[in-house]
């Protein structure tokens, strides 16, 4: 959808920010000239009324009062479509307002592009069948309260100092050592052990166990305090045919599915920075604990949730034959969601929380990311340069960031500091940690300056030090080629202060000429494309950019002394960067192809093959080139090929001392083909064989 096709409100709030109606016109190439309200929220609402009334889409460059504007559109029309773009704080409200009339209309163009495909969803179903782990005093106390609105069992894991059970049996209560918590919002799977004697779901709570105790280790918490007991075992005859109580039990091991869980452990059981969805574990802080009970009320039902990840395991590097290449994605998974299949990975989507950490890692584009995909995203960069430097910007810079606290930050800088620079560009996605290197040099090939990430705290640590990476393998590549200033960074704040002044001390670097193609979800094509356009406009030109350890580019090398081209590098590769000719013994290889996952070196039987990562820029990367071949050796007594000399050589030097080939004949029929051996064998049927010796 275009600029045109939408009707665009514009408001300069009161008269905070210089608008220039003119230029903006100009650089939206509106025929339409666009009209700057002063109270679009308040006396000049009727505009809004009226934007509606006409039909058509409807764009508000005001995110602050979006849902006045909805109330107001449902009011007229409920099928009017309605968007909003903060103009405000990410660019009116800035020192450097009276500049920013080329960042304004690129936010108001890419705003006004039409919503991506829905993706599909994952669905999970809760009965509201919750389990509440914990010590008694805690996890009772909560019980109680939670009993009436949901399904409530409890697992208590101390013993001592335990407090009393209701008189009323009104949800079940376990108690045990906790293994393990598994699952998710609705599938969850408790497995824990049971270590007291007494079994509370058998008890009948009758006490006559704790008036039998002489030593008083049982109270009415049901449970033995195992230090005072002196094993008289007068509880277990006061308890008779109900048989609660077991002090030589075996089957320990207990396991239940519940929807929900709320873990009132110290030290949570699941120790992940992203927890699967339905599990709470809010710790000491009475504040989590709080909004960890009201979620809970709320989690009773069919909830859906976006599918983030594609997954193409054809193009998978992860493993060979049980041999293990890449792991990538399962080591940067921070939800767990990514483990071993066979020679691939799987993913559980309702574990999935939406990262992309997964693609952006991914060397061979197995794994990608689609929330947003990379296509959409690219499309909003192209958009957001092209309206820039049409409208006369110079060194677009482009700010990524979250669509949660790192919106919220850069929202605060507008309203309490010197705000955005003019050409530092905002641009919010689902997660910072989605962004790989083919989203980097594709921005750079698009014509920005500078690719910026804002990281405000709530990413874990890993995402960071793998969005260093990709940045590191990304500069590589431009310092290669001659683009000498940097042109990525990461910031981290989470004060205004700290946002301020790294934004403001962004030297931006010399831009390159823009490309006119578009971002692709198939990552190597992408990168192809970048790449391209990189070298073709390089300052210094070059064939060959030598890449970090780790790289998803690179060579191999073959000793050609030790390859008897077995050709199990082939079959390992999952790339096809390795090849065999149908018609002589050699090794090819396509550089443009390889990804470096490893599995050819670690499946060489002759450790034969060496890794040495780069990046080709000629057109030798794309085309075969023999690594290896060998000379053909023909049968001796037909002379039809059908092996090579150095295979033949290699198994005659072996097997010469061998006593089953000292007789000479049977070494000579190691030189013929599997034709000629039968034939020679049944001329010479008195010839010791195999099946002649005895043990």
């Amino acid at each position: 959808m275009t600029v045109d096709s939408k009707s665009i409100l514009v408001c300069n709030c009161n008269k905070t920010m210089p608008l220039d109606a003119k230029a903006l016109t100009r650089a939206l190439q509106l025929k339409t000239p666009v009209v700057v309200h002063h109270e679009l929220c308040r006396h000049q609402a009727s505009m809004f009324e009226a934007g509606v009334k006409q039909g058509g889409d409807v764009l508000v460059a005001c995110t602050q009062e979006a849902r006045l504007f909805g109330e107001l559109a449902e009011q007229i029309d409920p099928n009017a479509e309605v968007s909003f773009v903060n103009i405000r704080e990410q660019a009116g409200w800035s020192v450097e307002a009276d500049k920013a009339t080329p960042k304004i209309a690129a936010l108001l163009a890419a705003a006004a592009l039409p919503e991506p495909e829905p993706v599909p969803s994952v669905s999970y179903k809760s009965a509201g069948q919750l389990l509440i782990i914990g010590p008694s005093s805690a996890a009772l106390s909560w019980a109680e309260q939670l009993a009436e609105q949901m399904d409530v069992s409890v697992l208590l894991t101390e013993v001592k100092g335990a407090n009393e059970l209701p008189a009323q049996r009104r949800y079940p209560v376990f108690s045990g050592k906790v293994d393990a918590v598994k699952g998710y919002l609705g599938a969850f799977e408790v497995l824990w052990s049971q270590i007291n004697p007494i079994d509370l779901e058998t008890c009948t709570r009758c006490n006559a166990c704790i008036e039998v105790c002489p030593e008083q280790a049982i109270d009415y918490s049901y449970q033995i305090d195992l230090d005072k007991c002196k094993a008289h075992r007068k509880c277990v005859a006061a308890c008779g045919e109900i048989k609660a109580i077991d002090f030589e039990r075996k089957e320990t091991a207990r396991s239940e599915r519940y929807d929900l869980v709320l873990d009132l452990s110290d030290t949570p059981l699941i120790s992940i920075h992203q927890p699967p969805q339905g599990y709470f574990a809010p710790g000491r802080d009475p504040l989590a604990l709080a909004r960890a009970v009201n979620q809970l009320a709320q989690m009773t039902g069919d909830f859906e949730k976006p599918k983030f990840f594609t997954y193409k395991e054809s193009i998978c590097a992860h493993s060979r034959s049980e041999i293990t290449g890449c792991t990538k994605c399962i080591d940067i998974c921070s939800t767990r969601a990514i483990s071993p299949d066979g020679d691939h990975v799987k993913v559980e989507p309702h574990l999935c929380m939406g990262c992309g950490a997964c693609a952006s890692v991914c060397p061979s584009g197995a794994m990608g990311y689609a929330y947003p995909r990379v296509a959409d995203l690219g499309a909003r960069i192209k958009t957001l340069l092209q309206t820039y430097l049409n409208a006369g910007g110079e060194d677009p810079c482009l700010l990524l960031h979250n669509a949660t606290d790192g919106r919220e930050l850069i929202a605060k800088l507008g309203r309490r500091g010197k705000g955005l620079p003019a050409n530092i560009i905002p641009l919010e996605t689902f997660h910072i940690a989605s962004l790989g290197m083919d989203l980097m040099l594709g921005a750079v090939a698009l014509g920005a300056s500078n690719l910026v990430v804002l990281s405000t705290g709530s990413e874990a640590a890993d995402y960071l030090v793998s969005l260093r990476v990709q940045m590191g393998f990304a500069e590589e590549i431009l310092q290669g080629l001659g683009y000498n200033e940097s042109h990525f960074q990461l910031i981290e704040a989470r004060e205004v202060a700290a946002l301020e002044k790294a934004v403001w001390s962004i030297q931006p670097a010399r831009p390159v000429k823009p490309a006119t193609f578009n971002l692709s979800n198939e990552k190597r094509n992408t990168l192809d494309f970048a790449f391209e356009h990189l070298a073709k406009n390089a300052p210094v030109p070059r064939d060959e950019i030598p890449l970090s350890g780790g790289a998803p580019y690179g060579k191999i090398d073959v000793n050609k002394d030790t390859c008897t081209l077995c050709m199990a590098c082939v079959g390992a590769c999952p790339e096809n960067a390795l090849q065999d000719s149908k018609e002589l013994p050699q090794l090819k290889f396509i550089e443009r192809n390889c990804v470096q996952c490893g599995l050819c070196e670690k499946t060489c039987p002759e450790q034969a093959i060496s890794l040495t990562p780069r990046l080709l820029l000629t057109n030798e990367a794309r085309n075969p080139r023999i690594l290896n071949e060998a000379e053909v050796f023909a049968c001796i007594r037909c002379g039809k090929p059908f092996a090579t000399k150095q295979m033949i050589n290699n198994m005659l030097g072996k097997l010469g001392t061998h006593s089953m080939f000292s007789g000479g004949a049977a070494l000579t029929r190691l030189q013929m083909c599997a034709d000629c051996r039968v034939v020679d064998m049944m001329k010479n049927k008195d010839e010791l064989t195999i099946f002649d010796v005895r043990r």
